[in-house]
Formats: C-alpha cells, sequence, structure tokens
C-alpha cells in the first residue's frame, strides 16, 4: 500500500490547504507534516503528496530538492547541522565542524551506524550576529566554541 498520511496529518494538510489560494501553496507545509511522520521524503511520499495536493510530482520535488530543511534519506534522531557561512566560519565554525565530524565519526548527510546522529554541513542560518551556531534538530545554539559544542554532543541522550 505504500505511504499514505495518517488520519490526524490528513486533517493537518487539508487545514493547510484551506489558508491558501492553491493546493500549490501548501507544498511545503504537506511536505513537513510528511517527513515529521515518515523520517524523511521518499519517492514513495513524494508520489502521495503530489496526489494528495493535486499537483504534478515535478512541483513537489522542485521543493524537496531546493530546501535543505526536507531529507530524501533517513536520518539519525539527533540531526545536528552546523553552519559554516561567512560570519560563523570567521568565528570557528570549522574548528566545530571537524570536531563534530571527529566525535561522531561520520561525514557530511552520513548517519552513525547506532542511527543515533547525523551530520550536515549548511550554509546561512540566520544568526549572523550570535556566530557561530548549530542547529540540533529544531533546536538552535548560537555563540558556541569547540568544548561548547562537544558538551552539547554529549548531553544528547
Amino acid at each position: 500500500m505504500g505511504f499514505q498520511f495518517t488520519e490526524e496529518n490528513i486533517a493537518r494538510v487539508n487545514k493547510a490547504k484551506s489558508k491558501y489560494p492553491t493546493s500549490l501553496a501548501a507544498v511545503m507545509e504537506t511536505l513537513w507534516i510528511a517527513q515529521e511522520q515518515n523520517g524523511y521524503i521518499s519517492e514513495e511520499v513524494m508520489s502521495h503528496v503530489a496526489e494528495v495536493l493535486q499537483i504534478d510530482k515535478v512541483n513537489v520535488l522542485s521543493v524537496v530538492t531546493f530546501y535543505t530543511m526536507y531529507f530524501q534519506k533517513k536520518m539519525g534522531k539527533y540531526h545536528i547541522q552546523v553552519c559554516t557561512n561567512v560570519s560563523c566560519m570567521l568565528r570557528g565554525a570549522y574548528e566545530i565542524w571537524d570536531a563534530v565530524k571527529d566525535k561522531l565519526g561520520i561525514e557530511n548527510m552520513e548517519v552513525t551506524s547506532d542511527g543515533k546522529f547525523s551530520l550536515e554541513e549548511v550554509e546561512c542560518m540566520g544568526a549572523c550576529g550570535y556566530a557561530p551556531m548549530i542547529a540540533v534538530n529544531e533546536n538552535f545554539h548560537e555563540n558556541l566554541n569547540k568544548e561548547k559544542v562537544l558538551e552539547i554532543l554529549d548531553s544528547l541522550k
């Protein structure tokens, strides 16, 4: 049968659709709901989203491949995003990046063998005045150094 929204999530999708003049405008919110349910956006999920919104699958694919908030493969329980854009880079982002890679033993867009962590190098996260920063799932940590980041990683259970 493949991916299907739960009853609760189809209600959320319908609510999202009601906010916009066209179903296409609800694609980002619908994809977010799908990712929450499935963990990532697979081909099957994209097909179902296109079907539910009655839009072309290419419209769904273009959103999934443009925005870094959508994952096309299963990520870890804790998805670590390290900003390495200019402000963060100038304040030590690459020291942080290297420390996280070394601690977790993975590279960009990889997942630890236990499925606990995944890692992603990202461009600007919009906190340039508080650089450097990382995100752990949807929690943002700013004004960091290597030691603080390693403490954050150690605190994750």
